[in-house]
């Protein structure tokens, strides 16, 4: 009894410790978010003076001067675009290259796969010049279209290579039994491959549009026209050579994490399925 007791209260012991730090890791990833939020409802002689995370006046029309003067409403629609097209041609290309490396048998599959893969470990910024030159080769520079295609490019090795490991553990019954229904290997992937993917796609699509969404060095470089630009140039909009009107900038950073927000919490029970995926093929 004394032996069971213990190694019950070491349990618990245990649990709590890990309850603990866990709940330390939250509000350590959520303070700076709630940071920003009280800061941008503040006014710029108040922000360094009042450092409660609940101020003691609310200035909503912080966000309203935010969107007129960042000239939100053309940038938000822009990264809309951008983020929404890049999406999905991640999508639909990854998916089809993870389902050809995974189930077909071509020559070349092993090292297409590995050059995708090797892509990886490149950093994006060492990309930016031969990207610049190749877009001007084609006449794409400054058009969303070639920023669209970079976008995707950026994004690809990574999506491929998740989408792959997913596919290898589905089991190879379920396209017997598709082909037997007269399911052609095309069926089979969208009726079939797709449906099984969706914790991995969530992932896919919140990494992505997060990585799209926040882009801005590779925008300047492509683009001259400034109302092509993202929603990021918004925020640069609030930031002058001796002065920062911090509340604003706090108020354009809020309108510009809360899409990011939506999407993941839109996705966050498939990406919890995508982490317990695993152990049903297993």
């Amino acid at each position: 009894m004394k032996r069971a007791g213990y190694y019950k209260s070491k349990k618990i012991t245990l649990n709590l410790v890990i309850h603990l730090f866990l709940i330390a890791v939250t509000i350590t990833c959520l303070f700076p978010l709630f940071w920003m939020v009280s800061s941008s409802l503040k006014t710029q002689e108040t922000i360094f003076k009042d450092m409660s995370l609940i101020p003691k006046e609310f200035h909503f029309e912080n966000y309203i001067l935010a969107w007129k003067e960042g000239g939100f409403s053309r940038y938000f629609l822009n990264s809309i675009l951008y983020t929404t097209s890049v999406v999905i041609g991640i999508i639909i290309i990854a998916s089809l290259a993870a389902y050809a490396f995974s189930r077909l048998r071509f020559p070349g599959r092993n090292l297409l796969f590995f050059m995708f893969m090797a892509a990886m470990m490149i950093p994006i910024p060492g990309s930016f010049v031969p990207l610049y030159v190749l877009l001007s080769k084609l006449h794409l520079r400054n058009t969303a279209l070639g920023y669209i295609l970079c976008m995707i490019n950026v994004g690809l090795s990574t999506s491929i290579f998740l989408l792959k490991t997913f596919f290898d553990k589905l089991p190879r019954e379920l396209e017997d039994a598709a082909r037997m229904d007269g399911c052609s290997k095309f069926g089979i992937w969208w009726y079939i491959a797709l449906p099984l993917a969706k914790p991995v796609l969530a992932v896919v699509v919140v990494f992505n549009a997060l990585n799209v969404w926040n882009e801005y060095v590779l925008a300047l470089i492509i683009f001259d026209n400034k109302n092509l630009m993202p929603l990021q140039r918004a925020l640069m909009m609030f930031q002058g050579e001796f002065l920062t009107d911090y509340p604003l900038l706090m108020a354009g950073l809020t309108i510009t994490a809360l899409p990011i927000i939506i999407v993941y919490l839109l996705m966050q029970k498939y990406i919890v399925k995508g982490v317990t995926s695993g152990a049903v093929f297993e």
